[in-house]
């Protein structure tokens, strides 16, 4: 009797070709923006070692000092404006991507995105790794670490319009709020990767906390350069298809298994295909697309909020908390790890609803009276400190998770670009790089606030997430206007 086939070996046998490609692309697209974000997050675990409260320190017996408050900490940081100085460094990176960002979508459109990835990811781990090595050449430097954090700027801009290009020419368009919540995790995970591994070595040799995450992006960078496949064709799988319209008005599914969506309905019905360009779009082009202006704007100040958080919340914990260094970075986690669980509801909400623009607002909404609380209470316990953390983590980053993800990959396939791929790359960099102007201004704000109070900082965040709101209005109405007219037409369809 022959023995059946084994159910690992069905399993995979039963995706195409096709799929197991579309697969891979996602799986290595996931991991290079996860690196992109893991080498950024040292600076901020870095901060609350730079400058330490030295009562709370055992001095060596053989250290002869002159200075009992700030023996400590690493000069330039050891003076009563610190928290400018790290301000300083937060927009050198910050204020670099932001400028970067609107060139790189154009970068990303016209040069091969293996090497551009590629290039881009070593020499991201190259500034990073001399960010570290300041600590073993003993540089204390303003001025050196502000050059390598500008430089890691301009660099880091390689990652996300390429990697959204990347995803472009390889899925079509379909629901894709849940699958894109679930990929744009990668931002979280990096945040705690790069948390977490920068927390092992911050209290001993804090160099270490940004040269192993700067040889982890290299050797992404390098596993970029050896299997990153940029297109369908090169390799004979089937072109994606951008705009599938069936009979009943739905889209196809993102994931594919052979003729069965990944719900594992079979389609009967023949996709009208329409007809793909790759010209690239011009700047003006990608802004007159309906929803990019109002949704960048949005963006804006959820990612002050978002970006405020990243680099500033392991010292507030260290400060208002007083945790160690280490203990705050792994505390800080917690938020990231809300917003993987925010991202995913904000797509699977606006699947749902089909209301991407009232999924950002309601969240975005509720967001600023949790930050109150998290401010005034969040510090209570250790249990309300982890509860409040994953709520205003999902809360706050929802919004961002899906703008970035869903939204500027519906917008860069609108049906006004006719499927073009490549103009997803410059709407992308529109999109984020406005954002990114929010998060140049966020850090800075905190650190010419704090002096004055944390409250004020929060203050400031709330304000924020109230204007990112305001900037969707337009389209919140528009949607709930379209809902209106549908309950309408059921009505009186149920009345005939």
């Amino acid at each position: 009797m022959k023995s059946p086939l084994a159910p690992g070996i069905r399993l995979a046998t039963s995706f195409s070709r096709d799929s197991w490609y579309r697969g891979f692309i996602l799986f290595l697209t996931f991991l290079f923006y996860t690196a992109y974000h893991l080498s950024r997050k040292p600076i901020s675990i870095v901060k609350s070692q730079l400058h330490r409260n030295c009562s709370l320190v055992i001095r060596p017996a053989d250290l002869n000092v002159t200075d009992n408050d700030t023996w400590c900490d690493w000069t330039p940081f050891d003076q009563d404006n610190y928290q400018t100085l790290f301000g300083v460094l937060d927009n050198s990176f910050l204020v670099a991507y932001a400028i970067g960002m609107f060139f790189s979508g154009i970068f990303g459109e016209r040069l091969p995105l293996r090497y551009y990835l590629s290039f881009g990811m070593l020499m991201s781990g190259l500034f990073t790794c001399l960010f570290g090595l300041g600590y073993y050449w003993n540089i204390h430097s303003l001025g050196y670490y502000a050059f390598i954090q500008v430089m890691n700027g301009l660099m880091q801009t390689t990652g996300w319009p390429a990697v959204v290009a990347c995803v472009g020419n390889w899925f079509g368009k379909g629901k894709r709020g849940f699958i894109m919540g679930v990929w744009n995790s990668h931002t979280s995970v990096g945040n705690i990767l790069g948390s977490l591994i920068a927390g092992v070595f911050v209290s001993s040799e804090w160099g270490m906390s940004f040269i192993v995450p700067g040889l982890i992006i290299a050797s992404t960078g390098v596993l970029c350069f050896f299997f990153l496949v940029e297109k369908p064709e090169d390799v004979n799988c089937s072109l994606p298809q951008h705009h599938i319209v069936q009979e009943n008005g739905e889209t196809e599914p993102l994931l594919q298994n052979g003729n069965r969506s990944i719900n594992g309905a079979v389609s009967t019905e023949t996709p009208e295909i329409v007809e793909e360009h790759s010209e690239a779009i011009s700047f003006f082009g990608a802004l007159c697309i309906p929803g990019v202006v109002e949704f960048s704007l949005c963006l804006m100040f959820a990612k002050l909020v978002s970006y405020t958080f990243l680099y500033w919340l392991p010292l507030y914990i260290s400060n208002v908390a007083h945790f160690q260094a280490k203990e705050a970075g792994d505390m800080s986690t917690l938020f990231d790890a809300g917003g993987i669980l925010g991202g995913i509801m904000a797509g699977l909400v606006s699947d749902f609803t089909g209301g991407r623009a009232s999924t950002c607002c309601v969240m975005l909404i509720a967001a600023a009276p949790m930050l109150f609380l998290y401010n005034y209470i969040g510090q209570r316990s250790l249990g309300i400190t982890v509860g409040m953390l994953l709520l205003c983590g999902g809360l706050v980053n929802g919004p961002y998770a899906l703008i970035t993800t869903a939204v500027s990959a519906d917008l860069g396939t609108h049906e006004s670009l006719r499927g073009n791929s490549r103009a997803l790359s410059t709407v992308t960099a529109i999109i984020d790089g406005t954002g990114s102007i929010g998060a140049a201004l966020g850090p800075l704000f905190a650190g010419l606030i704090s002096p004055t109070g944390w409250n004020n900082v929060f203050y400031m965040l709330i304000s924020a997430d109230i204007l990112a709101c305001l900037f969707l209005t337009r389209l919140v109405f528009k949607e709930v206007k379209g809902w209106c007219g549908q309950i309408s037409r059921a009505r009186g369809f149920r009345e005939i």
